[in-house]
């Protein structure tokens, strides 16, 4: 619920999801405040202004809205749905298409899933003959078969019987749908937690950190996550 954590003045950030800029990494940020609170999917802000002009945010487009309040950051993705100009106030009117969360800078935010995934441990020696994206796997390599249980644009947590090193690097591989299409994933991982897991003996579970991963790769896991939120959303609301 919105209202409960964000109040009319309240500063807030709506950054773009698309990249842009020659190299197709910079996302461009515009800074606004809250005008009205419509019902808890849809509020006002205020269009943003560079330079003393107005900015026009696409009709239908996405963003990314970071809420500045009293109890800290907040975070969810909003859609255009209008705009217009009211008492000289130009005004967007924004429809919120994931919850509302509390959200730290410089973190992903991780989703909880169910998915299968394969994953081999290599020598530190070898992490630099790898390129920055895993064109091809070595067929010598034997993968193990694991389940990831969390997934972000930083790392993921997945759960093996197989314990892996504190430190180490590990090679894994898995399958999301994204736009509706299915996309493999070869990645290169450091291990920052391996424990077993309390009752399951033989059993452990891995979180993990992403390692010289190209952008491509983070922002496609990024959208799958946001698109998962919203199918997650609408199955909540019977839609």
């Amino acid at each position: 619920m919105i209202s409960k954590y964000v109040t009319v003045g309240d500063r807030i950030d709506i950054e773009s999801i698309k990249a842009t800029g020659a190299d197709a990494t910079e996302k461009k940020l515009y800074r606004s405040q809250v005008f009205d609170i419509e019902s808890e999917d849809r509020i006002k802000v205020a269009m943003p202004m560079e330079q003393g002009r107005v900015i026009l945010l696409p009709v239908d487009e996405e963003f990314n809205l970071c809420f500045y309040t009293p109890s800290g950051l907040y975070q969810c993705l909003g859609r255009v749905a209008e705009r217009y100009k009211s008492n000289n106030i130009f005004v967007l009117v924004m429809e919120l298409t994931t919850d509302i969360r509390k959200y730290q800078r410089r973190e992903y935010y991780r989703l909880n899933c169910v998915l299968d995934m394969k994953s081999t441990m290599i020598n530190q020696n070898d992490v630099s003959s790898f390129s920055e994206k895993v064109h091809f796997i070595d067929t010598d390599l034997t993968f193990d078969n694991g389940t990831m249980v969390d997934i972000s644009g930083g790392g993921a947590r997945f759960i093996s019987r197989v314990k892996y090193p504190k430190d180490s690097n590990i090679l894994f591989t898995f399958d999301l749908f994204v736009n509706d299409a299915l996309t493999s994933y070869k990645l290169l991982g450091k291990v920052l937690v391996s424990q077993e897991i309390q009752g399951r003996e033989g059993e452990y579970e891995h979180r993990i950190m992403f390692v010289n991963i190209m952008n491509d790769d983070r922002e496609s896991i990024i959208k799958y996550i946001f698109e998962e939120e919203r199918r997650i959303r609408r199955r909540e609301k019977g839609m």
